[in-house]
């Protein structure tokens, strides 16, 4: 058995997501497990190269992460032949420069969603790495969470039967800073800057409600801007010029539609900040990050309806939870692995760019949908 390293240049190294994800939850349990394990019994050690723009935050960062390498540097790491991959972790302005960057520089790329600001930006990176011969891949970790996961399980076995229609509900209240500082950062509420609810959260509607109810054919929807005045880290008020709240319909594949709400200014009275209920003729289930509950059609109830007396039914106690039986790995290194082994063993990566590019498509329809208040077709998307 060999051990092979490859090294992979993390730019936004600093950033939450890529320190308790990216790195805390993936780079660093798989060092410490040895290596991926490869098909030919070699293991692969990822050998993070952390970038940014501050050498004293990027000096202490590394080191308290155990020693990483790092660098102010990019040209200079994408320059290094052992530097075989780049992940791109900043926000979401400039992204298509730097990962353009970095397939010049003969990179893999590995992106943070949403991949790029528009539908053809993200076509030609794709179109451009698949010439090149470069593997790329895009961050689509919802689906490892507990909830979804037993979700997409109910869903192989053929629990549902004929799916009848789906409803996901997400949001919780973001304060504007008045009372208490934000729960995100300002740039989510700068369009300059990639902000904006639609870019942000439905990339992951859509290759969640795909993978349980069926690709995405048309969507109407309508964007709002609720709290347009916030203040940012600094203290200093600015204006929002980007949607935080969206209600929007997806029609999938034989006519099935879900129901979307999604709002940073909302307050939550359900189980928890997203919940998704898929019905079917055999049955029905919901879950939310981490729960999942089910409601056979041999077990549904008959409720009764009175206008003269408060409803005595408990209708939650009428569902049955799904239990913990099997593990669930980190859906952000689930991602991680699958394009790592697309590398160095030649396997399929079930997220590359070109589902990036799908989730920009849905965006942009979702933006297009309102401006015009009517429905919009999604055209299949090939590289």
């Amino acid at each position: 058995m060999a051990t092979r390293t490859i090294g992979i240049i993390i730019e936004g190294a600093t950033s939450r997501i890529a320190t308790q994800m990216h790195l805390l939850r993936t780079m660093i349990p798989i060092r410490e497990e040895g290596g991926l394990p490869l098909a030919n019994g070699d293991r692969l050690m990822p050998e993070p190269v952390l970038v940014g723009r501050n050498a004293e935050k990027l000096a202490a960062h590394a080191e308290s992460l155990g020693g990483f390498k790092w660098s102010t540097d990019v040209a200079q790491c994408l320059a290094d032949p052992g530097n075989e991959i780049y992940f791109d972790a900043s926000v979401t302005a400039g992204r298509v420069a730097r990962a353009r960057r970095a397939l010049d520089a003969g990179k893999h790329i590995f992106l943070e969603k949403p991949a790029a600001g528009s539908l053809e930006e993200a076509m030609a990176l794709a179109r451009d790495a698949k010439a090149e011969g470069l593997q790329t891949g895009v961050v689509q970790d919802k689906l490892g969470l507990p909830g979804l996961a037993k979700m997409v399980k109910l869903k192989e076995q053929g629990y549902f039967g004929r799916l009848l229609s789906a409803r996901l509900d997400f949001g919780w209240w973001v304060f504007d800073g008045e009372i208490h500082t934000a729960q995100r950062p300002s740039w989510n509420y700068k369009k300059a800057e990639g902000g904006g609810l639609v870019l942000d959260m439905f990339p992951h509607w859509r290759y969640i409600t795909e993978s349980l109810v069926g690709p995405i054919r048309a969507v109407s929807a309508r964007i709002s801007t609720r709290l347009d005045k916030r203040i940012d880290e600094a203290g200093k008020p600015y204006d929002v010029d980007v949607e935080d709240e969206v209600f929007a319909t997806f029609e999938h594949d034989g006519g099935v539609l879900t129901n979307v709400t999604s709002s940073w200014a909302t307050r939550i009275r359900r189980d928890d900040m997203m919940t998704l209920q898929i019905d079917g003729k055999d049955g029905s289930a919901i879950c939310g990050l981490h729960r999942c509950f089910i409601q056979p059609a041999s077990a549904t109830p008959r409720p009764h309806f009175d206008v003269d007396r408060p409803q005595s039914m408990d209708f939650d106690s009428t569902w049955l939870e799904v239990p913990e039986v099997w593990p669930v790995k980190n859906g952000y290194r689930q991602g991680w692995e699958h394009f790592l082994r697309a590398i160095v063993e030649g396997a399929e990566n079930p997220t590359p760019l070109l589902a990036g590019a799908r989730h920009v498509q849905l965006a942009e329809a979702c933006y297009q949908s309102s401006r015009e208040r009517r429905w919009v077709d999604l055209e299949e998307l090939v590289v």
